[in-house]
């Protein structure tokens, strides 16, 4: 197999396209319904989802909720700083985060910035060669860093979405944001995310009641999104690039709901839940005993199969991206020719005006 060109999931996207907010409702996004045994596609709602499913059907949903990640402070000096938390340094978790700041040239370790209501003190504590940094925090009363973040923190919108400048400070941060930047299933127990899953932003309580009542089940899984998913592919070749890794938790119940007897269909509910099924089915022929926590560094292009996914929800994905190589290998698996099959479906989403990327509209490939 000849290896395969970054230009070739290259695709035209009118700007106007990129959805800059939700639809007005979840569910009143678009949903194109892609069926790969008879090569068609058509035209919905998300509000018709139930109508695609039945009984039998498990939904695998990554139930991580979103971070207010974006903090905003000052250097001594006066300067502005953005400060971007990651994750947690192992260990940690109370007072050093690993952290993206602005700008990040005039900040050497030992530097400090701290916010200007007082709440919080931070210092530069080491430099990675990612361009990271470990930044240790001193909050008012002993407050965790993530009990700050909630309640100062701005939440940390893809780069594509361009509003309106940015408040000074996040206590002026958008309620809608905060709310529609994250899946109604989200546990807050499982704040692990600096992007949203965004395939499962349409869900509503009512969908989700429609699916139980018809017999479709759900089983909740954890990967902890990173920048990396909003990564391009640089490389000339789709197999130079070096993925990212991520951590992803698998309980045991949602093991066992992968493996046969199967009641129905295997549905991934967004590429974080492929990817996090995918990487533990290739490490595990079967269900284990304890829950698993693993890091998922699983690359899926075409002419990939796939071991543990019947059908997948999704949303239309950024060109040169290396969700669109899995989008693309999920739609023929074991061939490279969903790659000009890909581009017909988005010409065809172009065409009729769907949404694009995050807050955008959805698909469903069955």
């Amino acid at each position: 197999m000849p290896p395969l060109s970054t230009d070739l999931f290259d695709y035209h996207l009118p700007a106007h396209l990129i959805a800059q907010t939700p639809a007005a409702r979840r569910d009143g996004s678009r949903l194109m319904v892609i069926d790969r045994a008879t090569r068609t596609l058509s035209h919905h709602t998300f509000a018709e989802l139930p109508r695609f499913l039945r009984a039998g059907d498990t939904l695998f949903r990554n139930n991580a909720s979103v971070l207010p990640a974006r903090l905003h402070a000052r250097r001594p000096t006066g300067g502005q700083v953005e400060c971007f938390l990651l994750r947690p340094k192992e260990g940690h978790a109370a007072t050093t985060w690993q952290c993206l700041i602005k700008p990040g040239k005039k900040l050497a370790v030992g530097a400090t910035f701290a916010d200007v209501a007082g709440t919080f003190q931070a210092e530069i504590v080491s430099r990675e060669t990612d361009g990271s940094a470990f930044v240790r925090f001193t909050t008012l009363n002993g407050e965790s860093v993530t009990a700050l973040a909630n309640r100062i923190g701005e939440v940390p919108l893809p780069p594509y979405i361009e509003r309106s400048p940015a408040p000074t400070f996040a206590s002026t941060t958008s309620s809608l944001d905060r709310d529609r930047y994250q899946t109604v299933y989200a546990n807050p127990e499982r704040q692990v995310a600096v992007a949203a899953p965004t395939a499962g932003l349409h869900f509503t309580p009512e969908i989700l009641a429609a699916l139980r009542a018809q017999g479709v089940l759900t089983a909740d899984l954890t990967l902890h999104v990173g920048l990396g998913t909003f990564k391009p592919i640089t490389a000339k070749m789709v197999e130079d690039h070096a993925i990212h890794r991520e951590l992803y938790e698998i309980p045991v119940i949602t093991q066992r709901a992968l493996f046969p007897p199967l009641p129905g269909r295997r549905i991934a509910v967004g590429t974080t839940s492929v990817r996090s099924i995918e990487d533990f089915l290739a490490h595990n022929p079967a269900a284990r005993e304890t829950p698993q926590i693993a890091e998922a560094s699983i690359y899926i292009y075409p002419p990939r199969t796939f071991a543990g996914i019947d059908a997948l929800i999704t949303n239309f994905h950024q060109p040169r991206s290396t969700l669109l190589c899995l989008v693309s290998a999920f739609l023929t698996p074991g061939s490279t020719d969903g790659v000009d099959w890909l581009h017909s479906i988005y010409a065809e989403a172009v065409a009729r005006e769907y949404r694009f990327f995050s807050y955008g509209d959805a698909m469903l490939i069955l």
